[in-house]
């Protein structure tokens, strides 16, 4: 068992659809250390968004073990599964989805109020992360003011602004053109050198593999190595 990071241990996942019984997830194994940025690709239904959810304490296996940090989270009761999320892992997913109201600055501050009260150094922290991502220009800028990349720039800044041992990207460079996915990958492979974060990304996106240490291949509900 992996001491920090995210680790998979025999992970299974079956559905009841139609009185038949579906098996999204078929003995999943994968390990990812911090520091370390993993790609997972595969066909539409093969599982990627089950394996993920998973992963994120937003499902909990049928069977096996997810470990995060060296502690099995997997069994753990819905409210401790609710810290987990807020304070340990940090979601990026296909659209930014900011609060339309909030500026910049103000969306990552709303991920520290639900943690508890803002200090001062939450916002030094926040505003230093909007700066690495090149977005130290747009703390006070609304949603609707922004390019798809600053978007999703943001959301990243977001993610990050608990300081999560894990970060999981679904899907982040959907709604990107060609040079934006290529620049939101290069930052989110960035910062989880820089961080020492586990993170993991699924994606349809092939051309965006180079920036990952390990690609796997999902198919069946079954995780295969497919280049490190």
């Amino acid at each position: 068992m992996m001491q920090s990071g995210l680790e998979l241990k025999g992970i299974s996942k079956q559905y009841s659809e139609g009185g038949n019984q579906v098996t999204a997830l078929d003995d999943v194994t994968l390990s990812v250390a911090p520091g370390e940025f993993v790609a997972v690709v595969g066909p539409s239904g093969s599982g990627k968004s089950t394996f993920l959810s998973v992963a994120g304490a937003l499902l909990k296996p049928t069977d096996g073990q997810v470990y995060l940090n060296g502690h099995d989270i997997s069994a753990l009761p819905d409210k401790a599964l609710s810290r987990v999320r807020l304070q340990e892992i940090g979601f990026i997913m296909q659209s930014s989805n900011l609060v339309p109201y909030l500026n910049v600055l103000d969306q990552l501050l709303l991920v520290k109020k639900m943690s508890g009260k803002v200090s001062p150094e939450d916002k030094t922290f926040a505003v230093t992360l909007l700066e690495e991502l090149g977005l130290g220009s747009k703390t006070k800028r609304f949603p609707e003011e922004l390019s798809g990349g600053e978007k999703q720039r943001t959301a990243i800044a977001r993610a990050l602004v608990n300081d999560p041992n894990v970060i999981l990207a679904d899907e982040p460079t959907a709604s990107l053109d060609t040079k934006r996915a290529h620049e939101v990958v290069q930052l989110i492979a960035q910062e989880v050198k820089h961080r020492n974060k586990a993170a993991i990304m699924v994606t349809h996106d092939e051309r965006l593999l180079d920036y990952c240490d390990r690609v796997y291949r999902m198919e069946d509900g079954r995780l295969t190595l497919v280049s490190r």
